[in-house]
């Protein structure tokens, strides 16, 4: 299964409660109404082992394939959604991958 998996920081303006509110009511709604969508987890960090935590949100899409997430991600509606999205955080990094092991 292809995955996309999304590290980052929440701009300093938005605090984790406003940001927690906006993933239950629009992002996570929206991200699991595209096609391409299986499933969107986010995580938020709580703690590390070494005691520094780069990124303190990681969202994870379970995507039906890499090119169909490209496909879905390239549509108006998403790149809305991105533009929204982007305001509210910074410092972030996007991986695609694919999963070797899970159940």
């Amino acid at each position: 299964m292809a995955k996309e998996i999304i590290l980052y920081n929440l701009k300093a303006a938005v605090t984790d409660e406003e940001y927690a509110e906006y993933c239950k009511t629009k992002k996570g709604p929206f991200l699991n109404s595209l096609p391409s969508c299986k499933k969107f987890t986010l995580v938020k960090i709580v703690g590390s082992k070494k005691g520094v935590i780069p990124y303190k949100y990681v969202g994870i899409v379970d995507a039906t394939s890499g090119e169909d997430w490209m496909k879905d991600a390239s549509s108006p509606a998403f790149q809305d959604f991105l533009k929204e999205w982007m305001a509210k955080v910074e410092d972030f990094h996007i991986l695609m991958g694919v999963e070797v092991f899970g159940d």
